[in-house]
C-alpha cells in the first residue's frame, strides 16, 4: 500500500489549497480523497488522523501550513513519526535532502495483515517496525476502547453501543480530535462482527456541519467548539467525551439488550474496568487487583462484546438459506425461524438488529459456507456449550473473556516488540526559534518521481509478500434448541390428547373425537401441541394426497385453523411453513370430479399475506431442492437422506455443507461442467417460483371469489398490512350467503380479487427471482405464466363452491324455535349464538351435577320477550334443551362484550343482556352471524324496550301484526277537563247499559267488571244497579252515568265492608257516620293521582278539602283507607307536607295572634280536619273533657334535640314523645322500642302502648317534616329509604344474586354483595315501620302515614299494613283488592318506577312494587297458613308487574287509564279472546285449571292481626332472586308451559325396546322445574285423581271443588276426634275398622275417599250421638228454597253448638247428612218474605233468611213462633261466638 504526501496552504476564506503532491498522478488502486482543503484551518491542520502546525511568516498569505500523508492502512502512530521526521529533517537543516526522505517514505511496501513485522527507515537516522495484525477482519483497537469507556462509564457506552446497531444518530464532541477518532474508532471495535455501514466521521470539518441534520444513522465527531451549532438537533443522541455525559432526547427510544443479557453484560464489564469493585468490602482484600494495563483493558471489554454477540447469534448459520451455489452463492437469513426458535419474537432490540443493515452486510460477508474463518466463527461454532454452561456464573464467563483477550492481543501484536524505535525529533533550540524560519520549501518533483519509479521496478521482481488467505469449510454450530418447548407445562399429556384425537378421526371414531376437541382445541395454544399436530398429520399424507369424509375435514380444519390463530407474523416460520405442504394434501370429494382442499377453509389467517412469510418458505423449499439436486450427484446413496430440511442431526449432511464442498471443487471443475451446474440451479429455482406462484394463489383465492372479502380484510394491496378477520370457511356452504352485500364492494367484479392475486404475486416472483439471480427471460415467462395460474384456479375454484353449497351444513346443533304466545310475533328471527356462562355456578357443573353451559343455539327476539334456545356444547350432556328468556320489558343493562369461546378460538363480539327478572344472557354471536346483524339487533332491542308511548308495548300492541305503533305526541299537561269528563261519560255509558244483564246470568269478574267481590248470589245485597241511579244528591245529575264505573273502581265494596260510609241514598245515609264517600275528585281536579272516590270526614266540606289539598306534596291531601273494626282507629294515606307549609302546618302556641293570614287559616284547616279524625274515633268520644285544644298539657320536647338525654332505662315522658324520639333515629329507630321490654320480633314493646297519655293520632312522617305535637295527636319523625337507595340497592342485589363472571375474590361472595347491596336492611325498614303502625291501630290510635310523595313508601307501609291487621286482605280477592286500591288507583307511578318509555328511561328503574311484594314473602315465612295464596302467586306477580304483557301495572295513575280508555272496556272490544288484558283474569282463569297459586297451608285464625319479626336475620332472600329453570325458562307464562309438554308427550309413542327403564330420574336444581317434576303430596294426589278420572271416562271435578270437600270431611273428623277424646268414647275394635284420620292440621290431609265396605267417618259419627243437649241444641224440620227453579223441600235441620253448624238431613233418622251451613259464614239471619213456590197455607211471619257470605237461604217453618225460636237460636249461637 503506498501513502500519497501534499503540501498545502490556507486560503482566505479558512479553507486550504493543495501547494504540492506526490506522486502527482494517482495510485493505481486507491485514488487521491477529494475534499482534503476542507480540514485546513487557520489555526491548526488536520487529515485523516495527523495533524502537524506551521507558524507563517506574515508578509507570505499563501504560505505552505501542513504536510498531509494520506494512506489506506492504519498506521497512525508510524504515519505520525514519518511526518514529523520529514519537519525535524526541514527545521534542523539536516544533510539528508527531504527528496530522498519522501521517496522512501512513498515507496516503503508494508504488507496488510498476516502477523507479518516489517522495519521501515526513510533514510535519515531513524527506524520504526511495523505489526500487521495476524488476521485482518478483527479491528485493530490499541487502547482505543478501554479509553472510550473511562471517558463515558459503562451504562453510557452500553447505551451507544445499542443506539449504534438499532441505527439511530450518534455524534462525540471533544476538543481534542485525536479522542474524537480513538472513540469513533472504539465504538466500532466493540460492534465486531457488525460492520458500521452508515455515515462515519470521526473528525468532521465546521464546514460541513449542516450534514448533521441528514436523515440517515451516522456516527460523527464534531470538535467541542460547535457544541451550540449541534444544541438545536432534535433526533442526535450526543456523547461528550470531555464531560462524561451521553444525552438522548425525549423523541429517541434505544431498545437495550434483552434481559438477563444486559445486566450480565454490565456486571462483566465492571469486572474488567474495575476489579476492585467486587472485593472492595472484604475484610481481606486480595492484594493485587490492579485493572490490567489499558491495552490489555482494551482487549478485555472488547472479548465481552465478542462474547455477548457469540451469544446474541448463536446458530445463525443454521437460518442461512442457500438458494444458490453457482456461480455466486446466493444466501438469505431466515429471521422469522431464528427468533422464533429462540422465544425472541417479541424483542424489540434483536428485532431491530436482524433487521438493519449491518447485519445485512453480516450475513454475506459471513453467510458463504467457503471462506476464510476467524475468532467469532470459532467462538460460535465451537464455544457454544461452554458460553451456555457458563452463563450463570460471571467468574467463569470472565476466565472465558480473558482467553478470547489474549488472542485479541496476539492478534494485534503478534511479536514481542525487539526492535527498538528510533524516531528523530526536532531539537529544543530549532523549536525556540521557529519564528524566524524560513517556509518550507519547495521539492523537487522529479527526483521524487524517480525514486517512485525506482521502486516500482524493483517490485515486480520481488516475490510477493501477502500469504495466501486460507479458505476453509465454516463450522454451523450446534443447531438451535427450540426454546418454546419449556413454556407449555404438562405439554406430554396435550401432545397425548392430541394424538389421540388424531388417531380417532382417521379411524372415523367421530363420537370419540368431538368429546376431545374442546381439549384439543385448548391444547393447540401451546406450540408443542401445534408442532405435534403438522407431524401428526403428516404421517397421514400419502403421494401427497389424503382423502376425507366430510366429519374428517371439517375436524381437521378447525384443528388447522386453531393451528393457525395465534400466529404472530413472525411465529409462523414453524407452524405455517409445516402446514402448507398439508394444506394441500387434506381434502374431500364434493362431486364428480370436484375436489375441495383444506386450504380453501384456512385462508383467514394473516399469514398468508405476509411477503416475509413466502419468501422463507420458498428458500427454505429451493435450498431442499439444490440439495437434492448436488446430493444425487455427490452420491446415490445419501437419497435416503432427505426427508428433512438439513436439521436432523446423525450424518446428514447439511445444505451449508454441501455448498462449503461444492465451492472448494469450483475451481477445478472445466467451463461445460460449470455451465450446467449454473443451469440446473437456474431451472430448480424456475420451477419452484410456478409452484408457489400455485401455492399462493390456492391460499389467496377466497373459495367464493364474487365476495371480495379476502381483499377487504386481509388487504392485499398494501403488503404489511393484517387481517382481523378470522372468519373460517370451515362451514362451507352453511354460511355462504351470511355476508352482508353492504362491504363497499358489490359492484367489484371478481376480477378484481384476481388482479390483487396477481399483483401480490408478480411482487414475490419479482423479488425471489432477482435475488436468486434467475434470467431476465425466465422472469418474462413467469410474469405471462401468473394470471393463468391464477384464472386457473378460479375457475376451479367456482365448481369447488357451486358444490359446497350443496352440501349439507356442517353438523352445526339445529336452531330450535321457541314456542311463542299468542299474539307475540317474532321481531328477529334466531340468530346463532353461544349462551357463555355467567357468575351462576349451578348450571357450568362446578358445583356438580352436567355442564348446561356453555350451550349453543340461537337468540330470538319477539314483540314481547328475548329468548335463547339451544342445547349444550358439552356433548356428555346429552340432548337437554336449554332455554332462558325474559321479557323485554324487563331489560335493565346491555353493554357489548368480546368473547372467546372454549371450542373454537375465534374472540366473537357479544352481548351482556340484564334483566329485573334475575336473568342474565351472555351472548356470543356465531361467526357466521355478520356483525351488522348484531347491532340491527341491538337496535330492535333498544327500541322494544323503550316505546315512545306506553301504547307501544306488548300489552297495547299485542295481536296487532306488523302496524307499527303510532307515537303517541305527549299529552299537554293541563289538557281541558272536556275530554276527560267526555271519555268517563262515554265508558260510563256503556257500563251502565250492561248492568241490569249482570243479574241474569253470573258470569266470572272480569278486567271490565271490576266488582269481583260479588258471589253468585250475593246480589240481594247493595249493588252497583241501584248506587248508579240512586247517587246522593252531593252528585249533579249530569255527572251520575261517570260515576258507576268510579263506585266500582274505587273499592267501595271493600269501603263498606269496613263501614267507611256507603254510596246509597242520602236519606238512608246516617248522619252520625263518621264518614263519608267524597266525590270531589271524581273528575280527578283535585288531585290528578288519586282515585275518584276518596273518604273523608263526614263534618269536613268539600271546599275545606280543596284548600286543605294545597298543602300537600302533589296535592296528596290525607284520605281514610282503612278502619280497624275492633278499635276503630282509621289509617290514614297522604304525601309529605311542603316544605313552605310546614312552619305553619299546625299554628304554634306562642303565634301572636293577629289578623288569620291565609297561611293561618289553612293551617286551622288542617288542624280542623285532623280533629274531625280523631273525633270520629269512639275512644275520644268516651273520654270525656279531653276533646278541646285548651285542656291540653304539653308533653312535647322542644325540638332542639334537648330531650335526647330523656333516653334512660326509666322512661318518664309520654309513650307518644318516647315513640317519636326511638322512631327518630336515622334507621327508623333500630330497636324501636328497645328500652323497654321490646318483643321478641323487633316490633315495639306492649307496655309502650299502655301508657296514659296516648295520642289519638299519630302522623308518621319524613324525619324532615315538622316535629311539634298536640295532645291528640303526635308526630314520628322517620327517615324513609329514597327512591334512588332502593335503585342502587337493587342494582346491586341484581349483581349478587346473578353476577356477571365467576370471581374467587372472597369480598365478592355471595353473602358479601348481598349484604352489601342493604336489600334485606330497606326490607327490615319497611316491615319495622309497618308492624309499628299496626300495634298503634291495634292498641286504638289512629295513624296517618305522610311520607314523600305519597306514593312509593307510603304505598308499601299502607298496604302492609292492612294485609297485617286484615285477614280478608290475605285472601286472594284481598290481595287483589289491595292491590288494586292502595297501588292502582293511588296512583304508584308504575309506568315510570318501571323506565317502561323512552320519557323514563333516564330515571331507571325502581322496583318499589317488588320490595313490597319480597315484604309479603318474607311475612308469607313467617305465616304460611294465614294466606290462602302460595308463594307463587308473589313470584307470578313480581314477574308479570315488569313483563308488560299485561296492562293493569302500566300508566302511573287511574286518571291516566281513563285518559287512554284502559280501564272499562268494552267485552266485545276484545280482538281474540285468548289475550288477557288484565293480570288478575289470567290469575283467575288459571286458578280454576290448577291449584299452583294456592296455598294447602291455608287455615286463617279469625281477626288474626300478623305481627312479624323485621330484624334482618330473620329475613330470607326470596328464592325468586336466584332460582333458574333452564329447562324452559321462567314459568310465568302458562300457555307456554301447556305447549311444551304437549310437545315432549307427542315423542315417546314408540314402542321402547332398550330394556326395563328406571322410575327414578336425575333432577337437575337449576335445569328442571321442581315444582313440576316433584310436586308436593297434594298438587300429586289431585293430578292423579284427575287421570283417574279421565281414565273412567268421568267429568273431572274442578280441583277447587274436590279441595273443598276433602277439607269440610276432614275438619268434620278432626273435630269429631277431640270430642271423642274429652268424652273418653274410644272406638271398639269391633268388625268396624278405624278410618278416622287423626290429621293434626287439617292442611296435612290426604285425600279420604270412602272405601267400599268401610263406613265413612260422617256415619261413625251417628253412631255415637249422645243425649247431651249442647251437641243438638235445636232441631225440626224446615221448609228450605232449593237453587234456581228447584222447588221448596222439607228437612230435618240440626243446629249444633259445637261444631257451630247448621246440619241438614232427608229425615229424621237418616245418619248421611245432606248439607252443613258453617255458622262461621252467617252474616245475619233476618226475618223474610214468602217467594215463588213456597208452601201454601203458611203464614208470612214464618218465613225467614240467613244470609251467608256465599250466599242467601230461604227457610220456611211451621209457623211464626216456631220461625222465632229457630231465629233465635241461631243468633244466640252467633253472639255466643
Amino acid at each position: 500500500m503506498y501513502p500519497s504526501v501534499c503540501v498545502s496552504a490556507v486560503e482566505g476564506e479558512g479553507q486550504g489549497r493543495i501547494l504540492q503532491r506526490f506522486p502527482e498522478k494517482d495510485w493505481e488502486d486507491s485514488p487521491f480523497p477529494q475534499g482534503i482543503e476542507l480540514l485546513q484551518k487557520a489555526e491548526a491542520s488536520e487529515v485523516d488522523e495527523v495533524d502537524e502546525e506551521l507558524t507563517i511568516q506574515p508578509p507570505q498569505v499563501f504560505a505552505p501550513k501542513s504536510l498531509v500523508l494520506v494512506s489506506q492502512v492504519d498506521y497512525t502512530e508510524v504515519f505520525r513519526n514519518c511526518l514529523g521526521l520529514i519537519y525535524t529533517v526541514h527545521v534542523d537543516g539536516r544533510s539528508v535532502p527531504l527528496e530522498t526522505v519522501i521517496g522512501n517514505l512513498l515507496t516503503c511496501v508494508i504488507p496488510i495483515a498476516g502477523g507479518s513485522q516489517r522495519t521501515i527507515t526513510l533514510g535519515a537516522g531513524d527506524r520504526q517496525v511495523i505489526q500487521t495484525p495476524i488476521n485482518d477482519s478483527l479491528p485493530v483497537s490499541g487502547s482505543s476502547v478501554a479509553q472510550l469507556f473511562r471517558q463515558l462509564g459503562i451504562v453510557n457506552v452500553l447505551y451507544l453501543f445499542c443506539a449504534a446497531l438499532t441505527e439511530h444518530k450518534i455524534l462525540f464532541l471533544s476538543s481534542s480530535y485525536q479522542r474524537l477518532t480513538d472513540a469513533c474508532r472504539g465504538l466500532l471495535a466493540i460492534m465486531f462482527p457488525l460492520k458500521y455501514s452508515f455515515t462515519y466521521v470521526p473528525i468532521l470539518p465546521g464546514k460541513l456541519l449542516e450534514v448533521l441534520s441528514t436523515p440517515t444513522p451516522f456516527i460523527i465527531g464534531v470538535n467541542s467548539f460547535f457544541r451550540s451549532e449541534t444544541q438545536e438537533l432534535l433526533d442526535v443522541i450526543i456523547a461528550d467525551l470531555d464531560g462524561g455525559t451521553v444525552t438522548i432526547p425525549e423523541c429517541v427510544h434505544i431498545s437495550l439488550l434483552p434481559e438477563p443479557l444486559l445486566q450480565l453484560t454490565q456486571t462483566l464489564l465492571s469486572m474488567a474496568l474495575d476489579p476492585e469493585l467486587e472485593v472492595a468490602d472484604h475484610a481481606f482484600p486480595p492484594l493485587s487487583t490492579q485493572p490490567s494495563a489499558l491495552k490489555i483493558q482494551d482487549k478485555e471489554i472488547r472479548a465481552v462484546f465478542l462474547w455477548l454477540f457469540a451469544r446474541l447469534f448463536q446458530g445463525y448459520r443454521w437460518c442461512l438459506h442457500i438458494i444458490r451455489i453457482h456461480p455466486e452463492p446466493v444466501i438469505c437469513f431466515y429471521k422469522a425461524a431464528f427468533l422464533g426458535q429462540r422465544a425472541l419474537s417479541e424483542d424489540d432490540f434483536l428485532m431491530k438488529v436482524l433487521d438493519g443493515m449491518a447485519f445485512a452486510s453480516f450475513v454475506s460477508e459471513r453467510g458463504p459456507p467457503y471462506r476464510a474463518t476467524d475468532l467469532f466463527d470459532d467462538l460460535v461454532a465451537n464455544e457454544f456449550e461452554r458460553i451456555q454452561q457458563e452463563e450463570a456464573c460471571p467468574h467463569k464467563v470472565m476466565n472465558h473473556v480473558k482467553e478470547l483477550a489474549e488472542q485479541l492481543f496476539k492478534n494485534e501484536n503478534p511479536y514481542p516488540a525487539v526492535t527498538m524505535h528510533k524516531v528523530q525529533r526536532p531539537s529544543e533550540s530549532s523549536q525556540s526559534t521557529m519564528q524566524n524560519q524560513m517556509p518550507f520549501p519547495v521539492l523537487d518533483e522529479v527526483a521524487v518521481q524517480l525514486f517512485i519509479d525506482h521502486a516500482a521496478a524493483k517490485l515486480k521482481t520481488a516475490p510477493p509478500v501477502v500469504k495466501a488467505e486460507l479458505k476453509s469449510m465454516v463450522p454451523s454450530g450446534p443447531p438451535l434448541v427450540d426454546r418454546n418447548g419449556s413454556m407449555i407445562a404438562n405439554s406430554a399429556r396435550r401432545l397425548e390428547v392430541v394424538r389421540n384425537c388424531i388417531t380417532y378421526i382417521f379411524e372415523n371414531k367421530m363420537l370419540e373425537a368431538k368429546k376431545l376437541m374442546p381439549a384439543v382445541l385448548r391444547a393447540l395454544k401451546g406450540r408443542a401441541a401445534r408442532v405435534c399436530l403438522t407431524q401428526e398429520l403428516n404421517q397421514h399424507v400419502l403421494q401427497n394426497r389424503a382423502v376425507l369424509d366430510d366429519q374428517q375435514f371439517d375436524y381437521i380444519v378447525r384443528m388447522m385453523n386453531c393451528t393457525l390463530q395465534d400466529c404472530s407474523h413472525m411465529d409462523e416460520y414453524g407452524i405455517a411453513a409445516a402446514l402448507l405442504p398439508l394444506v394441500t394434501a387434506f381434502c374431500r370429494k364434493l362431486g364428480a370430479g370436484v375436489t375441495q382442499f383444506a386450504y380453501s377453509c384456512v385462508q383467514e389467517h394473516m399469514v398468508w399475506t405476509n411477503m416475509q412469510f413466502w419468501e422463507a418458505m420458498f428458500y427454505s423449499d429451493v435450498q431442499n431442492h439444490i440439495r437434492a439436486l448436488y446430493l444425487e450427484t455427490e452420491d446415490e446413496e445419501q437419497q435416503n437422506n432427505l426427508q428433512q430440511d438439513g436439521s436432523g442431526g446423525g450424518r446428514e449432511i447439511s445444505a451449508l455443507e454441501l455448498a462449503s464442498e461444492q465451492s472448494r471443487l469450483w475451481p477445478t471443475l472445466s467451463k461445460e461442467m460449470q455451465a450446467e451446474r449454473v443451469q440446473k440451479e437456474e431451472s430448480t429455482v424456475f420451477s419452484q417460483a410456478i409452484h408457489y406462484a400455485n401455492r399462493m394463489s390456492y391460499l389467496l383465492l377466497p373459495l367464493d371469489t364474487s365476495k371480495n372479502r379476502l381483499l377487504r380484510s386481509s388487504g392485499l394491496g398494501d403488503v404489511e398490512s393484517v387481517s382481523n378477520s378470522y372468519v373460517t370457511n370451515s362451514i362451507a356452504g352453511s354460511m355462504a350467503e351470511s355476508y352482508d352485500t353492504e362491504s363497499g364492494f358489490e359492484d367489484a367484479e371478481s376480477s378484481d380479487v384476481a388482479n390483487s392475486v396477481v399483483r401480490f404475486i408478480n411482487r414475490f416472483v419479482d423479488k425471489v427471482c432477482n435475488e436468486s439471480g434467475v434470467t431476465n427471460e425466465h422472469l418474462k415467462a413467469l410474469h405471462t405464466m401468473i394470471p393463468d395460474i391464477v384464472q386457473m384456479h378460479i375457475e376451479t375454484l367456482d365448481a369447488v363452491h357451486r358444490e359446497s353449497k350443496r352440501l349439507p351444513p356442517i353438523q352445526k346443533p339445529k336452531l330450535l324455535r321457541p314456542t311463542l304466545l299468542a299474539g307475540e310475533e317474532l321481531v328477529m328471527d334466531g340468530m346463532r349464538v353461544h349462551l357463555i356462562p355467567d357468575g351462576r355456578e349451578e348450571a357450568t357443573g362446578l358445583m356438580g351435577g352436567p355442564p348446561l353451559l356453555p350451550a349453543e343455539g340461537a337468540i330470538f327476539l319477539t314483540t314481547y320477550r328475548i329468548i335463547f334456545k339451544g342445547t349444550p356444547t358439552d356433548p356428555l350432556v346429552g340432548e337437554q334443551v336449554v332455554t332462558r328468556s325474559f321479557p323485554i320489558a324487563s331489560l335493565t343493562k346491555e353493554k357489548r362484550l368480546s368473547v372467546t369461546l372454549p371450542m373454537d378460538q375465534f374472540v366473537q363480539e357479544g352481548l351482556q343482556l340484564r334483566s329485573c327478572t334475575f336473568q342474565l344472557m351472555k351472548i356470543a354471536f356465531d361467526e357466521e352471524v355478520a356483525s351488522d346483524l348484531a347491532e340491527v339487533f341491538r337496535k330492535h332491542v333498544h327500541k322494544l324496550r323503550y316505546p315512545q308511548h306506553v301504547q307501544g308495548t306488548f300489552a297495547f300492541t299485542v295481536g296487532q301484526s306488523g302496524k307499527m305503533v303510532v307515537e303517541h305526541k305527549t299529552k299537554d299537561k293541563n289538557q281541558s277537563l272536556k275530554t276527560l269528563s267526555k271519555n268517563l261519560v262515554k265508558s260510563a255509558k256503556r257500563t251502565i247499559g250492561r248492568q241490569y244483564v249482570t243479574r241474569k246470568k253470573y258470569s266470572p269478574p272480569t278486567w271490565e267488571n271490576r266488582s269481583s267481590f260479588q258471589s253468585e248470589l250475593d246480589e240481594d245485597e247493595i249493588s252497583v244497579d241501584q248506587s248508579s241511579l240512586t247517587l246522593s244528591s252531593t252528585i249533579r245529575s249530569s255527572d251520575r252515568q261517570t260515576m258507576g264505573n268510579v263506585v266500582e273502581r274505587a273499592c267501595c265494596r271493600d269501603y263498606q265492608r269496613l263501614g267507611l260510609g256507603t254510596l246509597s241514598n242520602s236519606l238512608t245515609r246516617s248522619k252520625n257516620e263518621p264518614f263519608r264517600i267524597s266525590t270531589l275528585n271524581r273528575m280527578y281536579t283535585i288531585c290528578r293521582s288519586y282515585p275518584g272516590l276518596l273518604i273523608v270526614p263526614q263534618s269536613i266540606p268539600d271546599a275545606t278539602i280543596q284548600r286543605i289539598c294545597r298543602g300537600y306534596r302533589q296535592n296528596r291531601f290525607p284520605v281514610v283507607c282503612w278502619r280497624n273494626s275492633r278499635t276503630k282507629a282509621v289509617l290514614l294515606r297522604s304525601a309529605g307536607l311542603h316544605a313552605k307549609g310546614v312552619v305553619g302546618f299546625f299554628k304554634s302556641p306562642n303565634a301572636p295572634a293577629a289578623v288569620p293570614s291565609q297561611a293561618d287559616s289553612s293551617s286551622l284547616e288542617q288542624e280542623k280536619y285532623l280533629q274531625a279524625i280523631i273525633s270520629s274515633m269512639p275512644s275520644y268520644c268516651e273520654s270525656s273533657g279531653r276533646n278541646t285544644l285548651s285542656g291540653f298539657t304539653s308533653t312535647h320536647m322542644n325540638t332542639s334535640g334537648g330531650w335526647i338525654n330523656t333516653l334512660t332505662p326509666r322512661v318518664t315522658v309520654s309513650g307518644a314523645s318516647l315513640l317519636t324520639l326511638l322512631a327518630y333515629n336515622p334507621d327508623v329507630g333500630t330497636r324501636l322500642a328497645g328500652k323497654e321490654s321490646p318483643q321478641p320480633n323487633g316490633g315495639p314493646s306492649e307496655a309502650l302502648f299502655l301508657r296514659q297519655q296516648k295520642a289519638y293520632l299519630y302522623i308518621i312522617g319524613d324525619k324532615g317534616q315538622l316535629k311539634d305535637s298536640f295532645q291528640q295527636w303526635e308526630v314520628v319523625p322517620i327517615e324513609v329509604c329514597d327512591v334512588r337507595q332502593v335503585k342502587n340497592s337493587f342494582k346491586k342485589l341484581m349483581k349478587a344474586c346473578v353476577p356477571s363472571s365467576l370471581t374467587s375474590d372472597p369480598n365478592m361472595s355471595f353473602l358479601r354483595c348481598l349484604e352489601e347491596s342493604e336489600w334485606m336492611a330497606l326490607l327490615h325498614r319497611v316491615l319495622q315501620v309497618s308492624v309499628l303502625v299496626v300495634e298503634l291501630l291495634d292498641t286504638g290510635s289512629s295513624v296517618m302515614v305522610s311520607l314523600e310523595d305519597g306514593w312509593d313508601v307510603t304505598t308499601q307501609v299502607v298496604s302492609l299494613v292492612q294485609l297485617l291487621s286484615d285477614p280478608y286482605y290475605r285472601t286472594f280477592d284481598g290481595f287483589r283488592l289491595l292491590v288494586e286500591k292502595e297501588w292502582l288507583s293511588f296512583g304508584h307511578r308504575f309506568s315510570h318506577r318501571g323506565a317502561q318509555t323512552l320519557g323514563s328511561q333516564s330515571s331507571g328503574f325502581t322496583p318499589v312494587f317488588l320490595q313490597f311484594l319480597d315484604c309479603v314473602h318474607q311475612i308469607h315465612l313467617q305465616f304460611p297458613m294465614e294466606f290462602e295464596f302460595s308463594q307463587y302467586y308473589l313470584k307470578f306477580l313480581a314477574y308479570h308487574y315488569v313483563s308488560n304483557r299485561f296492562r293493569t301495572f302500566l300508566l302511573d295513575s287511574d286518571y291516566e287509564r281513563i285518559e287512554l280508555g284502559v280501564l272499562y272496556e268494552e267485552k266485545g272490544e276484545r280482538k281474540s279472546p285468548q289475550v288477557c288484558k288484565s293480570v288478575w283474569d289470567y290469575i283467575d282463569r288459571l286458578n280454576k285449571k290448577t291449584p299452583v297459586f294456592y296455598n294447602y297451608m291455608f287455615s286463617p285464625e279469625d281477626e288474626e292481626v300478623l305481627r312479624p319479626y323485621t330484624f334482618i336475620s330473620n329475613l330470607k332472600v326470596w328464592d325468586f332472586y336466584t332460582e333458574e329453570t333452564l329447562s324452559e325458562g321462567p314459568s310465568f307464562d302458562w300457555e307456554l308451559r301447556g305447549r311444551q309438554e304437549h310437545v315432549t308427550e307427542e315423542t315417546p309413542e314408540k314402542p321402547d325396546t332398550s330394556g326395563p327403564k328406571s322410575q327414578r330420574r336425575i333432577v337437575w336444581p337449576c335445569y328442571d322445574n321442581l315444582n313440576k317434576v316433584v310436586p308436593n303430596a297434594i298438587t300429586k294426589l289431585l293430578q292423579d285423581l284427575q287421570s283417574l278420572e279421565a281414565e273412567l271416562g268421568q267429568t273431572s271435578e274442578k280441583w277447587k271443588d274436590t279441595w273443598d270437600k276433602i277439607k269440610t270431611t276432614q275438619k268434620t273428623e278432626t273435630k269429631l276426634e277431640s270430642k271423642r277424646r274429652s268424652q273418653g268414647v274410644y272406638l271398639q275394635e269391633s268388625g268396624v275398622g278405624s278410618s278416622i284420620n287423626l290429621a293434626l292440621d287439617c292442611e296435612a290431609s290426604a285425600t279420604s275417599t270412602p272405601v267400599a265396605g268401610r263406613p265413612s267417618t260422617s256415619t261413625l259419627y251417628s253412631q255415637f250421638q249422645s243425649t247431651e243437649s249442647e251437641n243438638r241444641s235445636f232441631e225440626g224440620i224446615l221448609y228450605k228454597k232449593g237453587a234456581l227453579l228447584k222447588p221448596w223441600k222439607p228437612r230435618w235441620f240440626v243446629l249444633d253448638k259445637t261444631k257451630h253448624q247448621l246440619r241438614y238431613y232427608e229425615s229424621r233418622q237418616d245418619k248421611e247428612c245432606k248439607g252443613v251451613i258453617e255458622l262461621a259464614d252467617v252474616e245475619s239471619v233476618t226475618p223474610g218474605t214468602p217467594a215463588m213456590g213456597a208452601p201454601k197455607n203458611v203464614e208470612e211471619k214464618a218465613f225467614f233468611d240467613l244470609k251467608t257470605t256465599k250466599r242467601v237461604y230461604n227457610f220456611c217453618a211451621q209457623d211464626c213462633m216456631n220461625a222465632q225460636l229457630w231465629m233465635d237460636s241461631i243468633q244466640s249461637c252467633l253472639s255466643d261466638a
